[in-house]
């Protein structure tokens, strides 16, 4: 039943993004057919608002059903506690784990979820950028390490990495109200993890290191693919390609 209710959300979800926003989207993969069937994680870069759920506007029905049924997302401790989007976003995936900003229980309990079946959504940078292109400490954008522990317990199965081009034109923190009748554009890229985590290692040289070169790759791969918003974004040039998104500090 609460898998139901999980798949009903998502697709009134999937419904308001598409009746109020443009989609736009490039892969830098071959899309595939069926290439939802064997993911385990997505990876939402460039986290710029509480608004990127309406991505789930990219995600078709079958995906949708998986997150109901296996989903797993690793919540905030300063979102949870939100009266109305704490509620509304553990509404969002089958096991939904709210975690602090320390490596304590709470992320071994999202670790504790990652079964054989888990589809892993997370967003590493574990925090929001401002329009200034930092945080809200005034530090610059970086990837956390909790993603390598989610990669090092799986052994098959893919990524699939989102690169955003942000959402501050549609609603940035501290803003009340989104900005309907605007462009969603992002960028796809699926990796096999298997052999992302070879990569790494080798890369790294021991086990020790492989959390910092994972950090250092999706750092890259972020500036290098991440569409940047500008002008073109809601205008007629938009079907052009754009400039990776270029990160302060």
């Amino acid at each position: 039943m609460r898998s139901l209710l999980i798949f009903l959300v998502l697709a009134w979800l999937k419904v308001v993004s598409h009746l109020f926003y443009r989609h736009r989207a490039e892969w830098i993969t071959p899309k595939g057919k069926g290439w939802w069937r064997d993911l385990r994680i997505i990876c939402i870069l460039n986290h710029t608002s509480l608004y990127e759920v309406l991505l789930a506007g990219y995600a078709p029905l079958a995906l949708v059903w998986k997150f109901a049924r296996h989903g797993v997302l690793p919540l905030a401790e300063k979102t949870a506690r939100r009266p109305f989007v704490g509620r509304f976003f553990r509404s969002l995936m089958r096991h939904v784990v709210v975690i602090t900003r320390q490596r304590d229980h709470t992320w071994d309990e999202v670790l504790n979820r990652v079964d054989t079946q888990a589809v892993v959504t997370i967003l590493p940078e574990g925090r929001m950028m401002r329009k200034d292109g930092l945080d809200s400490s005034g530090r610059p954008m970086t990837v956390r390490g909790g993603i390598a522990d989610i990669l090092q317990v799986l052994h098959g199965g893919s990524m699939l990495i989102l690169y955003s081009s942000g959402m501050h034109h549609i609603q940035a923190p501290g803003e009340l109200l989104p900005r309907p009748f605007r462009s969603l554009r992002v960028r796809f890229e699926k990796v096999d993890i298997p052999t992302y985590n070879a990569e790494r290692m080798a890369e790294a040289g021991s086990e020790d290191d492989f959390k910092r070169a994972v950090v250092r790759d999706l750092e890259r791969r972020r500036d290098l693919h991440c569409p940047r918003r500008g002008r073109v974004a809601d205008g007629p040039a938009e079907a052009g390609v754009e400039e990776p998104v270029r990160r302060a500090g």
